[in-house]
């Protein structure tokens, strides 16, 4: 193909097709050169296009070697300038070099390739974005400022297990999404505070019973004799036994005031909510029960004692509770306590078991 007017209806052709085809940039590099030589140097030009095709690379240098042939015996050019586009397409130089002479081979560059751009755009959005610049390089350029200091002071392993350390609990932070959570926190203790609710006060008394609950826990194991005291599972069992009347309170304490401040904001309290009142005692029970089991088999403490009842003409004797009766009440305990929490539930929000809990069925 050869000429002004078909060369750029061809350009417009293949950029139709195939915007991102190299080839319309070596079409338009062509038509390009062509109207240089005849406006600047008044030269008498002809752009003409050459394209190989065939089974094998032989056979497309054969159609392309033809069509110089054509060319030549129609137009008897002086010399040649070459247009490619790519490094295939260099093979094709000597080709037109045998039959006419080549001043030129102009070699079409795409100023933005197109995963070089993709590259420069995200690198560049990345950089405007100010999260995401807090998120890596902040912490990159404090590891390259401290990691000399650091190297001075204590030596290069050292300086080296600090960072790593330090980039390893951020990633953490980071990836259980702590920031978030804490920025949630705050804003609805924020929240709170100015709508005046309940909660906020039950969330200090729960903070506060909750510290009490650690510190008896720990009294109680710092009191374990000596021999108790050397192994892990029995400690781990009396600071449990000691501290969990104290967070069973605090929980009870929380869930109050929740649910106290979805009753003043709501006509119908959710079930979800009045059940965790009851859900946090029975919870308390059952840790209290399985840890006195096995404190009580450990003979950390005694057995547990029921003190004589009289009832009218009926009396009790007193009586002790041995390790797997003693489990079994307080197992027990937090059944009854979480079904009455259940019933209690279904009654003050206006349904019943047999309707919220069970589908209905066809006798």
């Amino acid at each position: 193909m050869a000429g002004w007017e078909a060369v750029r209806s061809l350009v417009i052709d293949v950029g139709l097709v195939d915007p991102e085809d190299s080839a319309v940039n070596s079409l338009l590099e062509g038509l390009r050169v062509a109207r240089d030589l005849q406006d600047e140097e008044g030269e008498e030009a002809v752009v003409a296009v050459v394209s190989g095709s065939g089974d094998s690379v032989v056979s497309a240098d054969r159609t392309v070697a033809k069509q110089m042939d054509e060319l030549i015996a129609e137009y008897a050019p002086d010399s040649a300038i070459v247009v490619i586009d790519s490094a295939q397409d260099e093979r094709l130089v000597p080709i037109v070099e045998s039959r006419v002479r080549v001043d030129s081979v102009d070699r079409v560059v795409v100023r933005q390739a197109r995963d070089i751009e993709s590259t420069y755009y995200l690198l560049k959005q990345f950089l405007a974005d100010e999260e995401l610049r807090q998120t890596i390089l902040v912490p990159i350029g404090v590891a390259l400022v401290v990691f000399p200091a650091l190297s001075m002071v204590a030596g290069p392993t050292l300086a080296v297990a600090t960072i790593t350390a330090v980039i390893g609990l951020f990633l953490l932070y980071k990836g259980f999404g702590i920031d978030e959570r804490l920025t949630r926190v705050t804003g609805e203790v924020r929240e709170a505070l100015y709508s005046g609710q309940i909660s906020v006060v039950t969330y200090v008394i729960a903070a506060g019973l909750t510290l009490a609950g650690v510190f008896a826990g720990a009294l109680g194991v710092s009191g374990l004799p000596p021999g108790v005291g050397e192994g892990v599972f029995l400690p781990a069992m009396r600071f449990a036994f000691d501290s969990v009347p104290w967070l069973a309170m605090a929980a009870l304490a929380a869930s109050t005031g929740r649910v106290l401040d979805v009753a003043i904001q709501e006509e119908n309290v959710p079930s979800a909510f009045l059940n965790l009142p009851f859900f946090a005692i029975a919870v308390g029970l059952v840790v209290r029960g399985f840890s006195g089991y096995f404190l009580q088999r450990g003979e950390v403490i005694e057995s547990l004692r029921v003190s004589r009842l009289e009832l009218g003409a009926l009396t009790v004797s007193g009586f002790g509770l041995q390790a797997g009766e003693r489990l079994a009440v307080f197992v027990l305990a937090g059944i009854l306590v979480s079904l009455v929490g259940v019933q209690v539930a279904a009654r003050l929000s206006g349904t019943s078991l047999e309707d919220s809990d069970f589908p209905e069925t066809g006798s």
